[in-house]
């Protein structure tokens, strides 16, 4: 077409980039008006209005059509094609929507929105820039008619105005507060009923150190609403300076994430690898499978972690990554790349449908790191994920190729080594190829005065070649360099290599060099080291000194010198550490574990080692079950959380191994009594391990027992098959789990008020036999069953109980969902501004202890609260909110009937006060409030701003 319309300003038309000129003030009134309503049909009633307004003249159809035909003959120009069509009831002009900048405009908002939803905050901020830059001054300067300067002007000068105001929250996010200070200062005055420009002020003054002015501008804020309106600010603007007061540590500026997904920060500088770089940026942008294979220590996973940072902006649902390691040979790794990408799914469906349905509609970068020893089933699963999800690419590093006939392999060599004619020539510097950069950089730690001189020139040269360019085998090297020369580590290379449980020569050359370096940094360790070193391996992952001890302690190791043996790999680079919170984690990398691993089976103690391993995580886990619902329970809920790899591996030998099937019983039914399975929402590899444990354990009350509890965890998940086939089966009154399971299923089920004295009598079971913790959870069933089918009397005085129960406890788990229990009884008592406080500050709770499952029915107890308030459009979107949280933890409502009905009677209330298109609308945004964050932070931020939820503290009043 070769047409550019602009209404974004004085009227214009360009054709091929030429302007034509529209004299005629009509002329243009009629195309403006046409214009605001591109590619659909304007009645001619409605352009009439808009170019008259009250004014038609007599025969004003037949002089628009005139002005039509006038209109048409200049856009047709010398044989153009013109836009403008006839149509039974009006007239259009059509147009691709690139042409006419209002467009443009709309989708770059929409887009930067997108990206802002993302956390894209520099994408975000950059669209709006391009947005508003299609603005040339006010929109439709040039028109006179007066309905639309009355009716169309100020609807686009707000569109306007909101997008500013959007892209000032992206700079102040990207923390360029002192930037935008003089901009906010004119909007201010400009505009002085904004309140939301005022509040941008008045936080921008304050990141710039200014916080006196800061609270000046809440003042003039305060005046000018009060002065103009007769209103005081809002509850956002006096928030904030509530905030400003006690200068809150929220309202400082925190640096953005650079990369959305769960890469590692880099701890050491990364050395070379620019081709290998580029080379993995090619195959990934032009292909869904790489694999990185090379020998171990070669560098792949240091490498693909660098590539994938360095690809994250391609990527906008993130980069992931799943580490394999702790993954027992042969075992599926779905449930780890579940829990890597932070899928919150409760259902009882198969970990690869969860995966495919979660990646479907999103684009993604998934690295997938040491898949050497369980290729099959990583081959298979990436097959599955690829032909599933359009959009998802993968990275993998394995020494061995997944063997898929789409896979794009990359072979990663060893560093860039000097010639050995550098030894003699002395002309490129030696730091110029990377495996001497990378021995220069290491040695910094060990040795800060090293330096390549003229002295050591050549054995640097011969070093790094006799090293083979291996990253992990000069790291190794590297930190000798504090206590031993060149020459001294040249001399003992030579001397140790030697072989490890048989001839190495079969090995290949870069398997081989590394195998003899690490074994040559064995030999230089103390014999206690060396034992401690093998005994390590067993652990998954990661582990915290009380684990070494009580696993590596004994015969040739006291207790005692543990903790200083470990401070001595550490120094070796055998170990690595690193402090989180109160407790130090330590790990060895995968190739050093493995070295370590095949010492110990060469000592004949791996099957001893992995017993003390399983009953030290055995031990851990009854501890924190007899301790459940006590002071500690989030502390063991995120221990539990961070030693799931080792209670996996724990769990595996248990199941693998003969005659050990009752102690993996006792290990997955204690995490379920903990709930750690719902705190991490790995519920659906809850119930695997114990379907797992009971068809191998013997018959007897025990196993009976964890059936139960397995039936307890299907119940949840919708399967009431199981529960009902159990309770057919093996119910046995006396049992208290029994008697649990049977009123959860009569209220879950059949919303039953007859599921009451039920979980009472088990409550007072687990209470005699000294379960506390099981006691608790009856309680809180019991709780929720009578708020939810008992008397109203019965009801809030069953959440008086069960809060005063939690409070005295100190168990903060508990007291989340004591206040959801008490929101929903006094729900059903009719007081919805109580029930409101205590269910926002259920909600708030949950959020500070990262609580993955409560959040789910925080949110959708508080859509009822607010519907039964009459805030209809808030109750919508919390509905929305609620149901993304179910999609992506993978549960529904239909199948727990008292919260289904519940949710039935808040939908039917809602829908009944809103039109169609708005309840939609509220849906979609709640919907897109949690996208933003991992959990539900984002959720309670936009719940604050509504003013649905503020404080934990200001519901104290409510209970």
């Amino acid at each position: 077409m070769g047409f550019e319309f602009r209404i974004l300003g004085p009227v214009e038309v360009l054709h091929h980039g030429n302007r034509l000129t529209i004299r005629a003030a009509k002329l243009r009134t009629l195309l403006a008006a046409l214009l605001l309503d591109a590619n659909r049909v304007v009645t001619v009633e409605t352009l009439i209005e808009r170019v008259w307004g009250d004014d038609a003249p007599d025969g004003a159809r037949n002089t628009l059509q005139n002005y039509v035909l006038r209109l048409r003959r200049l856009l047709n120009g010398a044989g153009w094609e013109c836009p403008l069509t006839t149509h039974p009831r009006g007239y259009a002009i059509e147009l691709p929507a690139e042409t006419l900048d209002l467009h443009r405009f709309d989708a770059l908002v929409r887009r930067a929105r997108a990206a802002a939803a993302l956390e894209e905050t520099e994408q975000a901020a950059t669209l709006l820039r391009e947005a508003l830059r299609l603005w040339r001054g006010e929109a439709l300067a040039d028109i006179g008619s007066e309905v639309i300067r009355r009716d169309v002007v100020p609807v686009l000068d707000e569109r306007r105005l909101d997008a500013l105001e959007l892209r000032i929250e992206a700079d102040l996010a990207l923390g360029r507060h002192e930037d935008v200070l003089a901009e906010l200062h004119g909007l201010t005055t400009a505009h002085p009923l904004r309140e939301r420009l005022w509040r941008q002020r008045m936080l921008a003054l304050y990141r710039s150190g200014r916080r006196g002015e800061s609270l000046r501008c809440y003042h003039n804020a305060r005046d000018a609403l009060v002065e103009q309106l007769g209103v005081d600010p809002g509850d956002e603007l006096r928030e904030l300076h509530r905030r400003l007061l006690t200068a809150s540590p929220a309202l400082a500026y925190v640096s953005p994430p650079r990369v959305r997904g769960n890469l590692p920060a880099e701890v050491t500088t990364f050395v070379g690898r620019a081709r290998q770089l580029a080379d993995i940026g090619r195959l990934v942008r032009g292909n869904r499978l790489v694999t990185l294979t090379g020998a171990g220590g070669v560098g792949k996973t240091r490498l693909a972690l660098r590539a994938a940072a360095e690809l994250s902006g391609d990527f906008p649902d993130g980069v992931w990554l799943a580490d394999l390691t702790a993954l027992p040979e042969g075992r599926s790794p779905e449930h780890l790349v579940v829990q890597a990408l932070r899928i919150r799914d409760q259902s009882a469906r198969l970990p690869d449908d969860v995966l495919a349905d979660f990646l479907r509609d999103r684009r993604l970068l998934l690295v997938l790191d040491n898949c050497e020893h369980v290729v099959a089933a990583v081959g298979a699963l990436a097959d599955t994920l690829l032909r599933a999800a359009p959009g998802l690419r993968m990275l993998t590093t394995s020494r061995h190729r997944l063997g898929l006939r789409h896979e794009h392999v990359l072979v990663v060599p060893p560093l860039t080594l000097p010639p050995v004619a550098a030894a003699a020539s002395r002309g490129r510097p030696l730091t110029g190829y990377d495996a001497v950069a990378l021995l220069v950089a290491r040695a910094a730690a060990a040795a800060p005065d090293f330096r390549v001189t003229h002295d050591n020139h050549d054995l640097v040269v011969q070093l790094c070649r006799r090293l083979d360019g291996i990253p992990l085998a000069i790291e190794l090297a590297a930190v000798r360099l504090g206590t031993l020369s060149i020459a001294e580590i040249l001399e003992r290379l030579d001397d140790c290599f030697r072989p490890l449980g048989g001839d190495t020569r079969a090995m290949p050359r870069y398997h081989r060099t590394l195998w003899d370096v690490i074994d040559w940094s064995h030999e230089l360790c103390t014999e206690p080291e060396r034992l401690l070193w093998a005994r390590l391996s067993v652990f998954s992952s990661g582990f915290d000194l009380e684990a070494a001890e009580a696993v590596c302690s004994g015969s040739g190791i006291a207790r005692r010198d543990v903790v200083d043996l470990l401070a001595s790999l550490c120094h070796k680079s055998v170990l690595l550490a690193r402090t989180q919170g109160l407790r130090t984690r330590y790990r060895l990398l995968e190739t050093i574990r493995q070295y370590g691993g095949r010492r110990l089976a060469d000592m004949g103690a791996e099957a001893r080692l992995r017993r003390l391993h399983r009953d030290h995580y055995q031990r851990l886990v009854a501890t924190a079950a007899t301790d459940w619902c006590g002071a500690r329970e989030v502390e063991w809920l995120s221990r539990l959380r961070r030693e799931l790899p080792n209670l996996r591996t724990a769990l595996d030998f248990c199941v693998t191994e003969p005659g050990q099937a009752d102690n993996g019983l006792e290990i997955a039914v204690n995490l379920t009594r903990v709930r750690s399975w719902f705190f991490t929402s790995t519920i659906g590899e809850g119930r695997h391990w114990l379907e797992r444990t009971c068809a191998l354990s013997a018959p007897g009350p025990r196993r009976t027992d964890a059936l139960a509890m397995l039936s307890w965890v299907a119940l949840l998940q919708g399967d009431h098959r199981l529960a009902e086939k159990h309770l057919a089966e093996h119910h046995t009154p006396a049992s208290p789990v029994a008697t649990y399971l049977e009123g959860a299923h009569a209220m879950l089920t059949h919303s039953d008020a007859g599921a009451i004295p039920v979980l009472a009598r088990a409550r007072d079971m687990f209470r005699r036999a000294g379960a506390q913790g099981d006691a608790h959870m009856a309680t809180m069933l019991w709780a929720m069953a009578c708020a939810f089918l008992g008397a109203p009397d019965i009801a809030r005085a069953a959440g008086d109980a069960y809060l005063e129960e939690a409070e005295a406890n100190g168990a903060a788990w508990a007291q989340s969902w004591a206040l959801w229990t008490l929101g929903l009884s006094r729900l059903r008592l009719g007081d919805t501004v109580a029930a409101i406080e205590l269910l926002r500050d259920s909600l708030i709770r949950q959020r500070d202890i990262d609580d993955r499952w409560g959040p789910v029915w925080g949110a959708e107890a508080l859509a009822w609260a607010v519907a039964a308030a009459g805030q209809y459009h808030r109750a919508a979107e919390l509905l929305g909110a609620a149901r993304h949280l179910r999609q992506a933890v993978g549960v529904g409502l239909i199948t727990l009937r008292p919260f289904h009905e519940m949710h039935i009677e808040a939908v039917r209330l809602v829908r009944g006060n809103l039109d169609a298109r708005s309840y939609a609308a509220a849906l979609e945004r709640g919907a897109r409030t949690e996208d933003a964050s991992p959990w539900p932070s984002c959720l309670v931020e936009a719940l604050e701003r509504h003013g649905v939820v503020h404080t934990s503290s200001e519901s104290e009043a409510a209970r």
